[in-house]
């Protein structure tokens, strides 16, 4: 149940003669670290009746409870049908009544989706699923405060395709059945909810229109608004008087607690511009505040905001850096955050402290006592996204490497002959940012590859801790080179020097990166991404684009090499195609993915595996989810790539396969 690195072996099938697959019941994972990295924080839940006492939803790691303010944790939704959690809610009514909505509430580039609601009535230690499984992203849920039958579900829907169960959903006997009390259109869910403490029936709701594909992403349309009931959701009206109409994006609510008449909101307008919004009269009318709005990642990954309990008219937008207003939002000044990771996503406070702030950032969870002048880090909740795995050749006990969502690079031992184990000592950082593919040199373990986002690539020396850029650059008159979000590195296993990179074109270094050649044409589709459909059509220039948050497309993303026969090259796109060369790049084959049998054209090339044992044998794992396809693609070819046999076998529905590995043996 641990997350973290593994050491046990991957078979990738069984031969005739092989023991059968129940010899393999005894092994067991075990957590190898690190400790001084934890993960992306969805929402927070702290119980109304014990403050040390949280449920912490993870935005791809399962939802943690703690009974001691984090001194020690236990996982409570490992065997449910998501490990992506949006939200948690505790019942206001029976607190040992927990809500939990799936899916993360976020627009990112890599998120992971949810089958819906899930409701525990002992305290997490079993779920059941209430429905709503095809809004794959959740927000938030509000219980009633005194009929905790009646419940409030904000579903986004789906990020990659119109539809699903989006909007604004109620329940009136325990989520047993829902009615959908707020729709707006197939690209719109409800982002926010908020509900007047001193009237139930009073709602607010934040719509939210955006799409994203693997090409492109659009985070805002003539959906996006504010909405407010107060028949307890029977009824809604549009109450937009003082916000700009022009492509709205996601939008964050918050009403003063000293003040129900006053909301305050933070929306997302034009190209990422953005304001604080005040409204002395529930909605009515509103008045611009100030130009804030969430940057670096962009507006999509946070603009949740909140108002202290404690303080009128101090307000929290969380950001990379959380910005603080003392005057109702006519300014902002960013939080104090030395030894606090960036990102923040949620807020919670105590009533009986107004110098207590929890919150759950992209490197875990967070403790103040002071206002933010002082950070306590919880290094145990371990929920560290990472993207991909290698191994070096160190004795006697290798080293594991592997890339972060935001936490960096890092790299830590398999074993130790230490008696108390692995320490958190043993684990090391190696590059910062977001950490993608990492890569080792065999026969040398003290050089190791490592990148950030779109393809910035490093020379590690692990005896000196020197990092060198080998980026290839384009030459002169050469086009601007495209690197994928995750560029693949792979050092050939004919010469340990000989290293292999790509962008819309494959690398290759003698030198273990200090030179470059590119030894394949463009190998991709080479499109107008900004010409290709998105929200159903195409779109134009002047509607909600987000360039910023989007990953490069036309680009190659995975790479092989065959160990048993040198230059016989494959590569694979981002645009589905899949490429191979068998003289060291001098020629290439084409093949579109949409060519082969039970594969969608746009299927997305995630890993190519040459077969360590015959030559003519290679491996491809695909996916399709950035548009809306949840099948899990695994594919063979035993003729180098010229045809190709689907081997998914019983791999589940709405499974995606992101790597492949086959036993050395």
């Amino acid at each position: 149940r641990d997350r973290g690195f593994i050491d046990a072996r991957l078979l990738f099938a069984q031969g005739p003669g092989e023991a059968p697959s129940s010899i393999y019941n005894g092994l067991k994972f075990r957590n190898l670290g690190p400790a001084f990295a934890s993960g992306r924080i969805a929402d927070i839940a702290i119980h109304p009746e014990d403050d040390n006492y949280w449920y912490v939803a993870v935005g791809s790691g399962g939802v943690w409870k703690t009974k001691n303010a984090g001194v020690t944790w236990e996982p409570i939704f490992d065997n449910q049908g998501s490990y992506s959690i949006g939200c948690v809610s505790i019942d206001p009514v029976n607190h040992n009544t927990v809500w939990i909505g799936t899916g993360e509430n976020i627009g990112g580039r890599h998120v992971a989706y949810g089958d819906g609601v899930y409701k525990s009535t002992d305290n997490g230690k079993t779920w059941k699923n209430m429905g709503l499984k095809d809004s794959e992203h959740i927000s938030k849920i509000i219980i009633h405060p005194s009929d905790n039958d009646i419940v409030y579900v904000a579903a986004e829907g789906p990020l990659w395709s119109k539809g699903g169960d989006r909007g604004l959903y109620k329940t009136t006997d325990g989520g047993n059945t829902w009615e959908r009390i707020l729709e707006v259109n197939d690209w719109t869910g409800v982002t926010d909810i908020a509900m007047d403490s001193g009237n139930p029936d009073c709602l607010y709701a934040a719509t939210w229109q955006r799409h994203r594909n693997v090409a492109a992403y659009m985070g805002g349309g003539p959906g996006s608004g504010i909405y407010r009931s107060d028949d307890g959701g029977e009824s809604w009206n549009k109450i937009m008087k003082g916000i700009p109409g022009s492509n709205l994006g996601k939008i964050g609510l918050a009403i003063s607690p000293f003040d129900s008449d006053r909301i305050y909101a933070a929306i997302e307008l034009d190209r990422r511009t953005g304001g604080v919004f005040m409204s002395t009269d529930r909605g009515e009318t509103w008045t611009k505040q100030s130009d804030a709005v969430s940057g670096a990642t962009g507006p999509h990954y946070y603009q949740e905001l909140y108002a202290s309990p404690h303080y009128e008219g101090t307000l929290y937008l969380v950001d990379n850096n959380i910005q603080i207003s003392n005057d109702h939002g006519k300014t902002f000044y960013g939080m104090k955050e030395v030894m606090k990771h960036g990102d923040s996503h949620s807020i919670n406070f105590r009533m009986d402290d107004p110098d207590y702030l929890l919150i759950g950032t992209d490197g875990g969870v967070y403790e103040s006592f002071d206002l933010a002048e002082n950070w306590r880090f919880m290094g145990n909740l371990p929920v560290t996204q990472y993207y991909k795995l290698a191994v070096d050749d160190s004795e006697p006990f290798y080293f594991i490497y592997g890339g972060t969502q935001d936490n960096g690079s890092h790299g830590g031992p398999s074993r130790t002959d230490k008696e108390e184990g692995i320490r958190n000592a043993d684990w090391f950082s190696i590059l910062g940012a977001d950490g993608h593919q990492t890569a080792t040199e065999p026969g040398n373990p003290g050089i190791v590859y490592a990148e950030i986002q779109q393809g910035n690539q490093y020379r590690i020396d692990r005896i000196t801790g020197e990092q060198v850029f080998i980026q290839p650059q384009a030459g002169e008159g050469d086009p601007h080179e495209r690197f994928n979000w995750d560029t693949p590195i792979l050092v050939s296993p004919h010469n340990p020097a000989r290293i292999y990179t790509a962008s819309y074109r494959v690398w290759k270094s003698e030198n273990r990166g200090d030179s470059w050649t590119a030894i394949s044409p463009d190998l991709t589709r080479n499109q107008e991404r900004l010409a290709l459909p998105i929200m159903g059509r195409v779109q134009s220039w002047d509607n909600a684009w987000d360039i910023s948050a989007m990953s490069t497309y036309n680009t190659v993303t995975s790479l092989a090499e065959s160990p048993l026969k040198e230059g016989l090259i494959y590569a694979g796109t981002d645009d589905g195609i899949i490429q191979v060369t068998e003289n060291g790049g001098k020629s290439w084959r084409k093949m579109e993915v949409g060519s082969i049998k039970g594969l969608p054209a746009t299927a997305f090339v995630n890993d190519i595996r040459a077969d360590l044992f015959d030559a003519n044998t290679v491996y491809a794992a695909l996916d399709n989810h950035k548009f809306g396809d949840f099948t899990p693609y695994i594919f063979k070819s035993t003729d180098a790539g010229k045809s190709w046999t689907s081997i998914r076998g019983n791999l589940p529905d709405r499974t995606l396969v992101w790597r492949i590995v086959q036993d050395h043996i």
